[in-house]
């Protein structure tokens, strides 16, 4: 996995989810709280998370076959996707479950100290492992705010760890209100509404982890800075003398392929247009390095069909026929 994959982050959450899972599971056996379990249910459904990014980042490394011939990039979407499936029923239809149940069969909380003790600890962890997230998404993300962050991100691992994390702090302290409500007035319910809304939080955020990345196993184009890029690096004035039009697609994160059809001149000889064509392939993986598979077609601009708005996209020649 490359260093924008976030593996640094996802290793830190792993590690912060194991030892605050091992730790609400020991506070719910000493305490009987539910948001604790629902808690430790959540963090160990966080910590199969990051080995399945892991898993995803490693078998993305695998090379191209006859039968894959484009590689295996978008593993790393696929892992993701079964990331936003676990949060939703391991995490958040679990937590929903225990809440509704602690609603209608409250019991008070023994030996409070123990998930109060557990929930301080815990948030200090995920605060780690979140500052780590935010630190490695900084060195990529750019002027994009955290939301255009979070849609725009071809790298699936950090928004996914920067939701989880973001989620788990929340519902740390959601936890730490039901148990210090439930503790303060004696009455249990409180404690199965702490974790219903910890459920209804998980959910929610299963559901935009699943829509983004719902988006990149369809096929997300190129960003438009790297389209700029590429465009610009297209047309060299002398043979080649426009950009028709262009597709990009992103086979995985830090691979993207880029078909075009070109303008030519028409005086030019076959070994002229091909020497352009190779020319013109460099120029365009010198600008957007990640532009590994480039196809350009040669074609001669048709400047009357292009006047009548003929749409390349629906015309089989597009407009140079």
């Amino acid at each position: 996995m490359s260093a924008s994959g976030g593996t640094k982050a996802i290793v830190a959450a792993l590690a912060a989810n194991l030892a605050i899972a091992v730790a609400k599971f020991v506070a719910f056996l000493f305490s009987g709280s539910s948001s604790m379990l629902a808690e430790s249910v959540h963090s160990l459904a966080d910590s199969g998370n990051q080995g399945l990014l892991l898993l995803g980042g490693k078998k993305a490394k695998r090379e191209a076959t006859p039968q894959h011939p484009f590689g295996y990039g978008r593993e790393r979407y696929i892992y993701a996707f079964l990331v936003s499936i676990v949060l939703f029923s391991v995490g958040g239809m679990f937590a929903v479950y225990e809440g509704y149940e602690k609603i209608k069969h409250p019991h008070p909380i023994e030996d409070w100290y123990w998930p109060i003790g557990v929930l301080v600890f815990a948030i200090i962890a995920e605060t780690f492992s979140f500052r780590t997230a935010i630190k490695e998404s900084n060195a990529i993300r750019g002027n994009q705010s955290w939301k255009e962050f979070v849609r725009r991100a071809k790298a699936p691992e950090l928004p996914v760890v920067l939701l989880e994390d973001l989620g788990a702090l929340v519902g740390l302290f959601l936890a730490l209100g039901g148990v210090g409500i439930a503790l303060l007035t004696g009455d249990g319910i409180w404690d199965g509404i702490g974790t219903l809304c910890i459920g209804i939080l998980l959910i929610l955020i299963a559901i935009v982890l699943a829509a983004e990345t719902k988006s990149l196993l369809l096929g997300e184009s190129a960003g438009v800075e790297d389209v700029k890029k590429i465009e610009a690096a297209v047309v060299d004035g002398e043979t080649v003398t426009r950009l028709i039009h262009m597709r990009t697609l992103h086979l995985g994160p830090e691979e993207l392929l880029v078909a075009a059809k070109i303008a030519v001149r028409t005086d030019e000889t076959a070994s002229q247009v091909a020497a352009a064509i190779n020319a013109a392939e460099e120029r365009i993986r010198a600008a957007v390095p990640i532009a590994r598979v480039i196809y350009l077609e040669p074609d001669i601009y048709n400047e009357s069909a292009a006047a009548a708005g003929i749409n390349p996209a629906k015309s089989p020649g597009g407009p140079g026929h």
